[in-house]
């Protein structure tokens, strides 16, 4: 009897230490969701076009009072469908779920998700009334802009209140929780002050492991050297590998939201190695990371002292033989952008040597169709970002970072938000994320230009609605070999708007399509044998019947292009050691300094 009354008084010790736990959880956890809504998605929550857009679809949807109605009705039948499922399923009947997660959801990968009659009704409960409300909004006579505002507003907010991403019915969760005696929680708290630490005051969800990688230790260790710099960019020569080497050389420009290194993370993923082992001269922009003294750059000023400059360099260094150059993303863009300018008819400016071949990987010319990234491009969102760059002289990349996380919010938010501060543990090492956490500054004038002209505009599509020094630039004038590579699962330049390059330009271009998306799909060795892609010689006009007659290939689409660019490299001719000449002697090692720098927190 003692022993049964020892054991009760303990257990009900346990059992309060247990209450008090999840009383502690409650205050801090349960709230979570919303903040975090309320910080990183700002952009979204507080935007007035995305308010304007809900609120234009709520006048509409009171204008058909019966339509709503018969709304709400089909969600009560689908809600007592979901109950009785339930009922059921607690009397061992029916185990045929209502609805089920897409594939790739890995919000509801825990077993006990489906295992758990109580678990499984809450999932699919809120799984049915997302699609419902997303539903209603889709059926509404608006504007195709406004459908998608609201959608993508539905998506945020909708997935911030997802169940998994509380801590009282997260399963994952509950079992760290048992397992680790509610220690995950306080590493949990540390983990989100540390985030608020880091962002100086303002959350910045850490990732990946930030102390893992040190550029030039264990990410872009590429033997090179910094051979020419100026105030907006250093050119990087690579060290040769192979005993003799193509005779025309290579140029990569990295667009300048991002730092270069994407392309040379580390020596099995490495594309700039894997060029100079098949026997490249690999040249490669490093853009500044910008600060307020950079703040009057203007997107002439990137094409001139950045690709411009650096194609003088070469032609220097490798006594005026042409050259080949990669585009990626906006850098594509700025090259295409030079290309149109001299070859106007009106220009009297020349480039030192010929451009034999020009590769553009995921690079828009046809902004129209930009992705979820042009939802934020109302005049009155322009205006409020020019007023902060003007007033800072640039864009804190911080607020890039958290847009682009946005788009891919389960992903690249509420994933993390679980395992940092929920599960109390700290994410592993990942090259790709750590590259994409290094943001860049941009701006004010360039950035403003590309915004404005570009993305809202779209002034690179009409001929001659751009000018420079009274030279029209008409992209029909790029009449160079072109191949283009894009991505299919692309969520920044979704390949049928890049597609749209394949009419704007005067040659008839090679279009590559890669499996994966934006990053993974380009950075794809072929020796890790991961994504495939696409090639279609013929080029119709619709993407959709380039694609249904597409071959698909299970290598990487870095042999295809290869492939390609081979009958524009020339013979081939003795390697030499020797980066730079007598005029542009080696100024520090690869990566250089300017990929190095932190950007300054605005």
């Amino acid at each position: 009897m003692a022993n049964q009354a020892t054991n009760t008084g303990e257990n009900n010790q346990a059992y309060e230490k247990i209450n008090d736990l999840w009383a502690q959880l409650a205050s801090f956890m349960i709230p979570q969701p919303y903040a975090l809504s309320n910080d990183l998605l700002n952009p979204v929550l507080k935007a007035q076009l995305f308010i304007k857009a809900i609120s234009d679809g709520n006048k509409k949807a009171l204008e058909s009072p019966e339509k709503l109605k018969q709304a709400y009705q089909d969600i009560f039948m689908k809600w007592v469908d979901l109950s009785d499922y339930l009922i059921k399923r607690l009397g061992g009947q029916d185990f045929t779920p209502k609805v089920t997660p897409l594939r790739g959801d890995r919000r509801f990968r825990d077993q006990a998700w489906e295992d758990n009659p109580f678990l499984d009704f809450v999932k699919q409960w809120y799984l049915l009334s997302v699609d419902w409300i997303r539903n209603i909004y889709a059926d509404l006579d608006l504007d195709e802009k406004t459908k998608h505002r609201i959608d993508f507003f539905i998506r945020q907010v909708s997935d911030a209140i997802a169940p998994s991403n509380f801590a009282h019915i997260n399963p994952a969760v509950i079992k760290e929780a048992m397992k680790s005696g509610g220690t995950n929680f306080l590493k949990g708290i540390e983990n989100y002050l540390n985030d608020i630490k880091r962002g100086n005051g303002v959350l910045n969800i850490t990732t990946t492991d930030q102390d893992y990688y040190k550029l030039g230790a264990n990410l872009a260790i590429t033997p090179g050297k910094v051979i020419f710099q100026n105030k907006i960019m250093q050119l990087i020569q690579y060290k040769a590998t192979t005993d003799s080497v193509y005779f025309v050389p290579l140029l990569i420009i990295p667009p300048w939201i991002n730092k270069y290194y994407i392309l040379d993370l580390q020596p099995e993923n490495s594309f700039i190695k894997w060029l100079i082992d098949s026997g490249y001269t690999v040249f490669v922009i490093s853009w500044i990371n910008p600060d307020k003294s950079c703040a009057n750059a203007s997107f002439w000023d990137y094409m001139n002292r950045g690709i411009k400059a650096a194609l003088d360099v070469i032609s220097s260094v490798t006594n005026g033989r042409d050259v080949n150059v990669i585009g990626y993303c906006l850098g594509g863009t700025l090259l295409l952008t030079m290309l149109a300018y001299y070859a106007c008819p009106k220009c009297k400016e020349k480039l030192a040597q010929s451009i034999k071949s020009i590769t553009l990987l995921t690079t828009l010319t046809d902004f129209s169709k930009a992705g979820d990234f042009t939802l934020f491009l109302d005049k009155e969102h322009l205006d409020t970002i020019e007023k902060i760059m003007k007033k800072h002289g640039i864009l804190d990349g911080r607020h890039m970072f958290n847009t682009f996380s946005a788009l891919r919010a389960n992903d690249m938010i509420w994933s993390y938000f679980v395992n940092n501060y929920m599960m109390g543990k700290n994410p592993l090492p990942h090259d790709i994320l750590y590259w994409n956490a290094d943001y860049t500054n941009l701006p004010y004038k360039l950035h403003n230009f590309v915004l404005r002209k570009l993305y809202n505009e779209n002034l690179l599509t009409k001929p001659g609605g751009l000018k420079y020094n009274g030279v029209p630039i008409d992209l029909k004038n790029v009449k160079i070999p072109v191949c283009m590579v894009s991505c299919k699962l692309d969520h920044i330049a979704p390949w049928t708007a890049t597609y749209s390059a394949m009419k704007l330009l005067g040659s008839a271009p090679k279009f590559i399509l890669s499996e994966s998306g934006h990053i993974a799909g380009i950075v794809n060795p072929p020796s890790k044998k991961k994504y495939g892609h696409w090639t279609n010689d013929k080029a119709p006009t619709n993407p959709s019947e380039w694609f249904d007659a597409a071959i698909s290939h299970n290598s990487s689409w870095w042999l295809s292009w290869l492939d390609w660019l081979k009958p524009y490299s020339g013979g081939k001719k003795a390697s030499s050691s020797k980066l730079g000449n007598g005029q542009f002697q080696p100024i520090e090692d690869a990566p250089g300094r300017y990929v190095n720098t932190t950007a300054p927190v605005v």
